[in-house]
C-alpha cells in the first residue's frame, strides 16, 4: 500500500479529532450565544392552556430595568402590559420531611 492511500483516512481522523477541540473553545468564548442579551430574563411562565403562555420578562439592568408581560401562543407573541420591576423574594428552602407532611395533610 502506498502513503497516498492513508492520506484519505489520517484527515478523516484528523477532522474528527478536531471537532471536539473546536466545541470546547467555542463553549469558553466571551462572545454571547446567538438569542442571548445580557440584561434579559425570563421572570416567571404560567402555563394556560396547550401552546399558551403567560410570560414576565425583564429587561434592561440598574435605573432602566423593567418587566413586560408577554402573552405567547405558538403562531405570536403580544405584549400584554409594562410592570414596575419588584425585587423577587428569596426561594423557600423546604426539607423533604415538610414536604412529605404537607403532602399527607399535616401542618406546614
Amino acid at each position: 500500500m502506498t502513503t497516498s492511500s492513508w492520506l484519505p483516512a489520517l484527515w478523516f481522523l484528523a477532522i474528527l479529532a478536531l471537532i471536539p477541540v473546536a466545541l470546547w473553545l467555542l463553549k469558553r468564548s466571551p462572545l454571547p450565544l446567538a438569542g442571548l442579551q445580557p440584561g434579559l430574563r425570563v421572570v416567571g411562565v404560567t402555563s394556560l392552556g396547550p401552546g399558551q403562555r403567560l410570560l414576565t420578562v425583564e429587561l434592561g439592568e440598574g435605573a432602566s430595568r423593567r418587566w413586560l408581560l408577554l402573552g405567547a401562543t405558538a403562531q405570536h407573541i403580544n405584549l400584554l402590559t409594562e410592570l414596575p420591576p419588584q425585587d423577587l423574594p428569596a426561594p423557600e428552602r423546604v426539607s423533604f420531611a415538610k414536604l412529605l407532611q404537607r403532602a399527607r395533610g399535616g401542618q406546614p
